[in-house]
């Protein structure tokens, strides 16, 4: 920011955060691209003592570089002569050559010239060790042909300057093009006072790098931000001095100069001050010293806007330390007056918009016409905040209010920008209602929790607040507990084999209850929960959870806690339990049935836990979103003029457990939102329509959590809905006068949850939105997949929030065509133009059925006991089975059809879903359930034969023996294989008596 009246060209405000995930995602890993690998020292086994390099240099090196936080260190290889250095140049690779004055019997001046005939451009660094060394080089310079020469003193920081030296040498044009990384010129042809200087700028260059790191989001951004530290450029002449200035003048941090240094081959004892009046002239801020022999000088230093430092002076390197973190933006911002006194310190880029917010206008302005913000940041490698900063001028804001308020939402905005689309470790000091994305403990995200942290990625590269203003599109902000804590508690209270070997889901429960999590974490969530207010969702993460062949969805469990208690510790009780249930889960005995269906094994499996906030508001006792579902971006059953890669999508009233248990749902296209078939059955609908939706009930907040899943969830008619007035927005009344739906709840009626004002109208653009994310999630991806989403319209602005992100199995473009073949009646057992899955399966023999002369709605729970019981003998046989059955398998409501759950048809390869005459369901498609049986390449077959939909040979099931039978079932085994043949491409599917078998497609 300058304070100068005259006006730059001001470059367009980056408040898209697709450029800030640029910056981040792809610049900093490209800088540093060129480092010093492998570097040969040549030295007398005198010199090589001397430098302590028997074993010991290479390891003081690493541990300079250790102190100083760099992760790179160079492999250093020692010969003694200069005949062995050549042989070694000629049969390995070297980055540059440090070469001592003694090298053998060949002296170095004629060692450097055999080397530049062999490898020109092999830098040589000499390195002296004493002043009589170096005046005998000095006074032979022109014989000698090296790059750089240096003095050892007797520390090994000397190396590091070196190394680090020719890097920025070597990076500079690269990385300030890319990223407009800074620059600091060195002016100084003395070897003594630079072999003296540049180990103390560099410490100090490098400490400052790794205190701003605290700045980072994690260990891995930490440690790329290492690689847009500024960089040194050092000079012996003007001319050399006056190239870097012309070249990096627009990232130039400061300058250093000696006052006497050649200008046109002769030493010029004006040189350093042209130099320098050179520079202030065109920024009359920026940071130089002057350095010189003769106090005479400090006068016409203070006249060219430089400071002074006396050469001799005994603190003359402290002075240079200081020099540098007062002038290049080092350290703390310091807020002060014209007058100098101090009246507020800035401690790193969060706490900045703090401290502007209350201090004087007075100190504000004082640092903005000085570019002390943009150089404060660049010193903090926020090199594209900096850079947006400094061209705008004081005199472009009405007053200094309008500049404070300017620069907060700017370092919010940016703040806000660093932490899109990154996992942060989790910091106890730093987590707060900013924070986006944290881990606690180390380990895997698991299967969750990375698609999570993938979409949050995906969404930070796209400019969603510009497309639907108004809304706002995010993940919720999250914290994951690492799989490293679960292996960690289960070695900790000695529960790994006792988990592996039990199948007594009660005592399973009580071991881990009871037992302890690590203090260290206890304390991170006490954290967490300081910052969230209201409901929490923990929410298991495993290896293996929505994995892209395996998704393990709705395996493991949930837990809804109210967060609501007054006392602190009831609510760390309740995570704490929510948590250990989550990790119990994994154990589970249905978790173990489900995992024998896939080639892992339990020991594999290792469990992290999302926790997030609750997407919703307060409605009376309850908290809820106003809806919730589940979009896929290719729907496998399409009507009229939709097509299956448009997708689908499927909302409810309330949480999505309605939508993901499989329970009355609104299905629409969002390339269509307005047709709905479902509306033209009119009074059939109220039928097929939602009732009831779920809530978090916020009535009893003292109470523990236990094995019972999603605990604290209540199921609410929606007349409740409709007296917290969140039932308007999503309703139609159904008038049996007219026969006929009129949308809103404006007219008498019944209301019925049709989502008519967010499907047609501006209300909500929903189906806008949802086909953008899987948009967005499909190329991201690279094939199909499905969302989880809640919406709040009682935030503000309005809260989209996408809760899961993960592959959809069996979609097109991983399909192969599959003929169907034509086919006689006889031959057909069943057929479908609805069928889920793809290729031919020709392994079955067996069929279980619900006998449909015998089935009861009302006694549907019944029916999946005899399930289960028929699924345990299969299963003990090793046997596998076509299942038919009518309505929705797995819904949990027990009208729409069967409640099993996975284990109770887990051995079925074929399912058939069907309508009887007195039992007309709409056909499922919306839960986890179908996700995981798709997995397994288990075919869905839809059959409506009342619609003229499919059908199904019941005559010929009732003639076939029954291997057994119950008072709802009939199983029948087949002396040869089904053959069922399923296109994916057009959804169709037959199944055949025959006993011709077929090929695997």
């Amino acid at each position: 920011m300058d304070g100068s009246g005259t006006s730059k060209e001001v470059p367009p405000k980056q408040d898209s955060i697709s450029a800030w995930q640029d910056w981040r995602m792809q610049r900093f890993p490209q800088l540093m691209r060129r480092r010093v690998e492998d570097i040969l020292l040549v030295s007398s086994a005198y010199d090589a003592f001397s430098l302590q390099e028997d074993g010991l240099l290479t390891e003081a090196l690493h541990a300079d570089f250790t102190d100083l936080g760099l992760t790179h260190v160079p492999n250093i290889t020692r010969v003694s002569t200069a005949e062995a250095a050549l042989a070694a140049i000629r049969e390995q690779h070297f980055d540059f050559i440090i070469t001592m004055l003694r090298v053998g019997d060949m002296d170095v001046f004629s060692f450097s010239r055999a080397v530049r005939q062999f490898a020109p451009d092999l830098p040589i660094v000499l390195l002296v060790s004493s002043n009589w060394e170096l005046t005998r080089v000095s006074q032979q310079r022109d014989k000698l042909d090296v790059d750089d020469i240096y003095i050892w003193h007797g520390d090994t920081k000397i190396f590091v300057a070196i190394i680090k030296c020719l890097e920025d040498r070597w990076n500079v044009e690269h990385d300030t093009r890319l990223a407009r990384v800074g620059t600091i010129i060195l002016v100084e042809d003395s070897i003594r006072f630079r072999s003296s200087l540049l180990p103390i700028m560099y410490t100090e260059l490098v400490k400052q790098t790794r205190s701003v790191m605290a700045d980072g989001i994690n260990r891995m951004h930490r440690l790329l931000r290492t690689r847009a530290r500024p960089k040194i450029l050092v000079a012996e002449t003007f001319e050399k001095g006056m190239e870097y200035y012309t070249r990096y003048h627009r990232y130039l941090f400061g300058v250093i100069a000696d006052v006497s240094f050649p200008r046109g081959g002769k030493i010029d004892p004006q040189a350093g001050i042209d130099f320098i009046r050179q520079v202030t002239a065109d920024y009359p801020d920026m940071p130089a010293l002057l350095q010189s022999s003769d106090l005479a000088n400090r006068a016409v230093a203070e006249s060219i806007g430089a400071k002074f430092l006396h050469k001799r002076s005994a603190t003359l390197l402290e002075d240079v330390r200081e020099f540098m973190l007062e002038n290049f933006g080092f350290g703390d911002f310091v807020f002060r007056m014209p007058n100098g006194e101090e009246v507020g310190r800035a401690f790193d880029l969060r706490s900045l918009p703090q401290v502007l917010a209350r201090v004087p206008a007075e100190a504000i302005e004082f640092h903005a016409r000085r570019n002390h913000f943009s150089n404060w940041l660049r010193a903090r490698t926020e090199y594209e905040l900096a850079q947006r900063l400094r061209p705008r001028k004081v005199s472009e804001f009405g007053d200094v209010e309008a500049l404070r308020q300017y620069l907060i939402r700017e370092c919010n905005d940016a703040l806000r920008a660093n932490r899109r689309g990154m996992i942060e470790d989790f910091s106890r000091e730093r987590f707060d209602a900013g924070s986006r994305f944290a881990r606690i403990g180390g380990g895997s995200l698991g299967g969750k929790a990375r698609g999570l942290a993938f979409v949050d990625a995906l969404l930070t590269g796209t400019d969603l607040k510009r497309e639907f203003p108004g809304i706002s599109i995010q993940v919720p902000r999250s914290v994951v507990i690492g799989t490293d804590v679960f292996d960690e508690f289960l070695e900790a209270n000695r529960l790994r084999m006792m988990a592996l070997r039990t199948n007594d889901d009660e005592w399973l429960t009580w071991a881990f209850l009871t037992a302890k999590l690590r203090e260290e974490v206890v304390r991170d969530l006490r954290a967490f929960l300081e910052s969230v207010k209201g409901p929490i969702a923990v929410r298991s993460s495993s290896l293996l959870e929505d994995s892209q062949y395996h998704p393990f969805a709705g395996i493991y469990e949930t837990h809804m806690i109210p967060n609501n208690s007054a006392d602190g510790r009831v609510r760390l009780a309740q995570l704490c339990d929510a948590i250990k249930l989550v990790y119990a889960s994994t154990f589970a005995t249905s978790a173990r049935r489900y995992l024998s269906m896939t080639p892992h094994r339990i020991e594999e499996e290792k469990m992290a836990v999302v926790l997030e906030p609750v997407v919703g508001a307060r409605h009376g006792e309850y908290f809820y979103p106003n809806f919730a579902g589940v979009a896929r971006s290719y729907n496998y059953y399409p009507f009229g003029e939709m097509r299956p890669e448009e997708g689908i999508a499927l909302v409810a009233l309330g949480l999505g457990k309605t939508v993901v248990d499989g329970e009355t749902a609104l299905r629409f296209s969002p390339a269509h939102p307005q047709v709905q078939p479902q509306l033209a059955l009119g009074e059939e609908f109220l039928k097929q329509s939602q009732r009831t939706f779920y809530a978090i009930d916020l009535m009893h907040p003292d109470g523990a959590v236990d094995r019972e899943r999603l605990r604290g969830l209540v199921k609410l008619d929606i007349d409740q809905a409709q007296l917290h007035g969140t039932l308007a927005p999503l309703a139609s009344v159904w008038s049996r006068e007219n026969q006929a739906f009129y949308d809103g709840l404006y007219s008498p009626g019944i209301p019925v949850v049709t989502f008519a004002q967010i499907l047609k109208s501006d209300v909500f653009p929903l189906a806008a939105i949802l086909r953008r994310l899987l948009r967005i999630g499909q190329a991201g991806m690279n094939r199909a997949v499905e969302i989880e989403f809640a919406v709040n319209l009682d935030a503000n602005p309005k809260e989209l929030a996408v809760l899961q992100l993960r592959p959809c199995m069996g979609s097109d473009g991983e399909i192969d065509q599959v003929d169907l073949g034509d086919h006689t009646g006889d031959e057909v057992l069943c057929h479908s133009p609805r069928a889920l899955g793809n290729g031919v399966i020709d392994s079955v023999h067996d069929i279980v059925y619900v006998k449909p002369h015998a089935f009861d709605a009302r006694r549907t729970a019944e029916i999946a006991g005899e399930l289960a019981g028929l699924n345990q003998a299969l299963l003990a046989a090793n046997r596998s089975c076509m299942l038919i059955g009518p309505g929705r398998w797995g819904s949990s409501r027990p009208a729409l059809g069967i409640p099993v759950n996975w284990g109770d048809i887990s051995a079925a390869r074929i399912i058939v879903e069907t309508t009887l005459d007195n039992f007309l369901v709409e056909p499922s498609q919306g839960s986890h359930f179908f996700q995981n049986l798709v997995s397994f390449g288990i075919a869905y077959l839809t059959v409506e034969p009342h619609a003229k939909q499919g059908s199904i040979d019941w005559n010929w099931l009732e003639s076939q023996p029954a291997e057994r039978e119950t008072p709802f079932l009939r199983h029948i085994r087949l002396p040869q294989p089904l053959e069922a043949r399923i296109d994916g491409r057009s959804s169709g599917a037959v199944v055949l008596k025959r006993t011709r078998r077929v090929a695997l497609e």
